[in-house]
């Protein structure tokens, strides 16, 4: 297994809470050097004193993914801290977004669900990657979700972005096969993060996915760990909750009558049940 969540010089995106700050902290329990990226820069510098404050090596970034030239500006900063291009990316910086239905959700979430999901993985790889394609070495983490083949009605732009990531990161690991690079993609359900209290949310949707999370969400330190084993060894689909693995193998064997149950089930969402 080669151990290339160890001793990295690794860039995490939306490093200021949730799966984003777990998987910095992991990374630095593994004697990683760690460039903790948040749109929030306060919540990014909160993470560094933890991490520091466990002798970890870390500095905290601005960065809104959405605008490449923000993430160039990232690469920038993490060369001169890092004293050389990272050979680790974790591309995780995400909104959540539902609630409403295709028609009804307004362009404008789509578009901002869209450049910070996808856009800001996009920017994240194309800023990347070549780097590590020239020194036939590196490795680069996606966050996606199990919403991107889920499907779920209600929850077109955030499926839409998901959805995006995966085949982003398919591509991506095609295209780096037998070059040294490793990709993997995480696609997890239920996760006990701030994703939920997002404006994107509506008020019932948001108080639903909260109650579930709660009650049977992982810990994001419990994904962060997961995750970064499977890097270690050349996984490509990291699908953590037995949940998120039933739904995996009933949209793929069984995709016409997966597609009718998930209608049937969202007709019983509060907001559709008062139509």
């Amino acid at each position: 297994m080669t151990k290339r969540t160890h001793g990295a010089h690794a860039v995490v995106t939306g490093a200021g809470s949730g799966i984003g700050k777990a998987i910095a902290a992991e990374l630095v329990r593994r004697g990683s050097r760690v460039i903790c990226a948040d749109i929030d820069l306060a919540s990014a510098e909160r993470t560094v004193t933890e991490l520091k404050s466990q002798g970890g090596e870390a500095v905290a970034v601005a960065c809104d993914v959405s605008t490449v030239d923000e993430v160039g500006e990232l690469a920038n900063q993490a060369r001169s801290w890092l004293g050389r291009d990272p050979d680790l990316v974790v591309n995780n910086a995400g909104i959540g977004a539902g609630g409403k239905l295709v028609g009804e959700s307004p362009l404008s979430d789509w578009r901002r669900t869209l450049g910070v999901n996808l856009w800001g993985v996009i920017h994240g790889c194309h800023t990347f990657v070549p780097a590590m394609r020239a020194a036939k070495a590196g490795g680069v983490i996606n966050v996606a979700s199990a919403a991107g083949f889920t499907a779920a009605p209600r929850m077109a732009a955030y499926n839409v972005s998901k959805a995006g990531v995966v085949s982003l990161s398919e591509t991506l690991a095609a295209e780096l096969s037998g070059k040294g690079v490793a990709v993997t993609v995480l696609c997890p359900t239920f996760v006990r993060t701030n994703i939920f209290g997002g404006e994107l949310i509506d008020a019932e949707a948001r108080g639903l996915a909260q109650r579930v999370s709660d009650l049977v969400g992982f810990s994001p330190e419990r994904v962060a760990k997961m995750t970064l084993d499977a890097h270690d060894r050349g996984r490509l689909y990291v699908v953590p909750q037995p949940d998120a693995q039933l739904l995996w193998h009933a949209k793929r064997f069984v995709p016409v009558p997966y597609t009718r149950i998930a209608g049937l089930l969202g007709r019983f969402l509060p907001a559709e049940k008062e139509k």
